[in-house]
């Protein structure tokens, strides 16, 4: 007895098998519905969703890989443009210590063409000078030997062969001074 008192104790929280096989029927159908209808519908947004993602993320990596390329790319350009900018520099630096050299050449060609000149011409004035000078000294030294010598000059042969010796004593001196 006091094991079907227990029993019924026990059964009181026990459905009846009918309760539970009908239970069990609509549970069945439920699943077999859920599975039929709502699954594949789930099934396919999470499908999409998970299509997205990772189209997000291959997008991602794509964008990634391209920008890596591009930055490559720039910073091989900015390299090259370096280069190319030292290289222009030093070409600049060689094209002008060129023209420095060149301009450097010309003024000392007409330095010299100027001092080549002002010496000719130097040269022209003191021929023209000693010339001149030469002229005026026979004159003067002709008349102060007239005067001297006023009373033995009175012969012209005399008085040629004084003029003709003193011409050759200035022009010897002007060329000892000419060689010194």
């Amino acid at each position: 007895m006091a094991y079907a008192a227990g029993s019924n104790k026990l059964a009181l929280f026990l459905p009846e098998p009918y309760d539970v096989l009908w239970s069990l029927v609509v549970l069945v159908v439920l699943a077999a519905f859920f599975y039929k209808f709502v699954m594949p519908k789930f099934q396919a947004i999470l499908d999409e969703r998970a299509e997205k993602i990772e189209g997000g993320m291959a997008k991602a990596a794509n964008v990634q890989r391209e920008a890596d390329e591009l930055k490559s790319q720039i910073e091989n350009e900015l390299s090259q443009a370096q280069t190319d900018a030292a290289k222009t520099r030093e070409e600049a630096r060689s094209e002008a210590s060129k023209i420095i050299g060149e301009a450097r050449q010309r003024a000392e060609k007409d330095a010299a063409k100027i001092i080549s000149e002002a010496q000719h011409s130097i040269e022209a004035q003191h021929k023209h000078a000693m010339s001149s000078l030469q002229g005026e000294v026979s004159v003067l030294a002709a008349a102060l030997a007239g005067k001297i010598l006023a009373s033995k000059l009175d012969d012209d042969t005399v008085s040629s062969k004084i003029i003709d010796h003193v011409i050759d004593e200035v022009g010897d001196t002007k060329n000892s001074d000419q060689s010194k």
